[in-house]
């Protein structure tokens, strides 16, 4: 696979970078960060530059994740009857995503990013759900894509002549990126969740004192 996006990024260039992003997206199964490693790569070559490299890539990931959520946005239920999206978006699929976002709300936005299998499925239901505006979607994924796109990108370019150190290396930071955002999933939601105890519980400080001016002003028009 990397050879042949290496050999496919070096004939076409930039253009063959965005348009196998913008795919990407769709859920078809090219991996993204090899995808832009090889990007890296063809910079780390000589054959294009690598800071408008690290830009392609970050308008070749936002415009194939919109383009997921635009599309559940114009189509809602409906466009569960399209053939693409019965594969993409499977019923087991569908509730697993379903889930997490009852469970997580919007963060579930941010963390998709980096779950693969699971990118194009929560973009797509979030657009189907109405409940996302385009912009709270955009902020979301330009902040997750700022976290992953350069480290992609960077990593190919410097590792360039030498692709056996550089697969090596991006096996290794895959598994580091993971777990650096399960970890951070795992703080934002016991944030969550302490932020809603404390909302209830001062919710039901509140109901307890109104009930008891409500019960002291009954007492006294009783008297």
């Amino acid at each position: 696979m990397f050879a042949l996006l290496e050999a496919f990024f070096t004939q076409y260039g930039y253009a063959a970078v965005f348009l196998v992003l913008v795919i990407c997206g769709f859920g078809i199964p090219i991996p993204e960060d090899v995808t832009l490693v090889a990007g890296g790569v063809i910079a780390g070559l000589g054959h294009a530059n690598v800071h408008m490299m690290f830009a392609v890539g970050m308008s070749g990931v936002l415009v194939g994740d919109s383009l997921m959520f635009v599309l559940g946005r114009l189509y809602g239920d409906r466009i569960l009857k399209f053939r693409f999206v019965q594969r993409l978006l499977t019923p087991e699929r569908y509730a697993q995503v379903q889930d997490k976002f009852s469970r997580y709300g919007n963060r579930v936005l941010f963390v998709g990013r980096f779950l693969p299998g699971l990118r194009a499925p929560i973009f797509l239901t979030a657009g189907m759900s109405g409940n996302v505006s385009v912009l709270k979607f955009l902020i979301m994924d330009t902040l997750a894509a700022l976290l992953s796109v350069p480290i992609w990108i960077y990593l190919g370019e410097y590792g360039a002549e030498n692709v056996d150190w550089l697969m090596h290396k991006v096996h290794q930071f895959q598994a580091g990126l993971y777990v650096a955002v399960a970890l951070g999933a795992i703080v934002l939601v016991y944030y969550w969740r302490k932020k809603r105890q404390r909302s209830r519980f001062f919710r039901n400080k509140m109901a307890e004192f109104r009930q008891a001016k409500a019960d002291k002003k009954s007492h006294y028009e009783n008297k």
